[in-house]
């Protein structure tokens, strides 16, 4: 469990801001912003795009400036401006209000986790890229009693039919006293899931068997005393034809494959190497059927050598050119995938397509649901 003395943590921010506090401003990113307070939740889970506007400045001193791409640019934007910071030279703003939540100054802070690491750098030196997931929480200073962790909810289904059951997996997160710091998740044992108004328990290795009743859109999170709660993720209770959640009775069999789309990348398009892609997002169309996958293929080329992205290994491995492998990442409309890195030189394609419960496979046309794009 990770140890914390005000002396200590400032000590510690300051280092840490200085080492690792980048000399560039990253471009505008579509990212997630939540704010979890000592007892409540303050800022649900907000989508920003942030913007390359300007500079955030909170207390209206000369040189006390953040870029607007950086952690504090989102926390402008999923706030309106409604926090105040303190100024610490060599570490920016710690926040001291956000929103309707103040903390204590005599015995916690506002700690940074992103993308459920915590964060030995200040909100001034994190600078953010499109798919990142922003979490300040209050935290204490004292002892590991008092220390929060989040907790992390996944393998929440898009959809459920009424009666089923899923395996929901809580996971909160270990840190090293040290410095820079190490997050490992591990297993939330004894966790509760709330569905609707039901509640679930976690075993030991932190799954909750939840089941899912009645019709339409439900609400799923994850608490546990004396931790930070999960996001809340949605799902929909539905026979796929009941309309629930806009489903409907087909009026005749299905024969038409749901069709996909890839957004944020043009058919040709070049990037240089620190702005290749790194999340991939795009949509499929509505299907009366209802969608049962989603699934992208991604490969390279550079010169005679080709590669093809593994899903299941979540790297790039080699293969003879022209051989195609495809892999589902979910059953969601609206789909995207982080990959680890950005993407090195070469010459790739990007392929989507739609699979609707009837087994129809949508078509993949260049432009739209295929782009070539190059990474120099």
């Amino acid at each position: 469990m990770k140890l914390r003395s005000p002396a200590g943590l400032a000590a510690g921010l300051i280092t840490a801001a200085l080492l690792a506090a980048p000399a560039w401003a990253a471009g505008p990113a579509d990212v997630h912003v939540r704010v979890e307070g000592a007892s409540s939740t303050v800022l649900p889970r907000t989508a920003v795009t942030t913007t390359a506007a300007g500079t955030v400045n909170k207390d209206g001193q000369p040189g006390h400036d953040c870029t607007p791409t950086s952690a504090a640019g989102a926390l402008e934007r999923a706030t309106a401006g409604d926090w105040t910071g303190d100024w610490f030279d060599g570490l920016g703003y710690g926040p001291a209000r956000i929103l309707t939540e103040t903390r204590d100054p005599a015995t916690s802070y506002w700690a940074v986790w992103l993308n459920y690491r915590f964060s030995d750098s200040g909100i001034c030196g994190i600078e953010l890229q499109t798919g990142d997931d922003l979490l300040l929480l209050v935290d204490c200073f004292a002892t590991p009693q008092c220390a929060r962790k989040p907790l992390r909810l996944s393998r929440v289904p898009a959809t459920a039919a009424p009666g089923s059951t899923a395996g929901v997996l809580v996971e909160t997160f270990d840190v090293t006293n040290t410095f820079p710091s190490v997050t490992t998740a591990v297993p939330a044992s004894g966790a509760t899931v709330t569905v609707g108004g039901r509640t679930f328990t976690t075993g030991t290795d932190g799954i909750a068997n939840v089941s899912f009743d009645g019709s339409g859109p439900a609400s799923v999170r994850a608490t546990q005393a004396g931790r930070a709660p999960s996001a809340t993720e949605q799902t929909c209770v539905t026979t796929g034809s009941d309309g629930a959640c806009g489903s409907v009775q087909p009026s005749a069999p299905d024969t038409t494959a749901p069709a996909g789309r890839i957004f944020g990348i043009r058919d040709g398009q070049r990037f240089a190497r620190r702005r290749a892609p790194r999340e991939l997002r795009g949509a499929v169309t509505a299907d009366p059927s209802g969608l049962w996958a989603v699934k992208i293929r991604l490969t390279r080329r550079l010169g005679d050598t080709c590669w093809y992205f593994s899903g299941s290994k979540e790297r790039f491995l080699k293969r003879t050119c022209g051989k195609k492998y495809a892999f589902k990442i979910g059953d969601r409309a609206e789909w995207s995938y982080l990959l680890p890195a950005r993407l090195r030189r070469g010459r790739y394609v990007l392929d989507v397509y739609g699979v609707d419960n009837a087994f129809n496979r949508g078509a993949i046309v260049r432009g739209t649901s295929r782009v070539r794009f190059t990474v120099r």
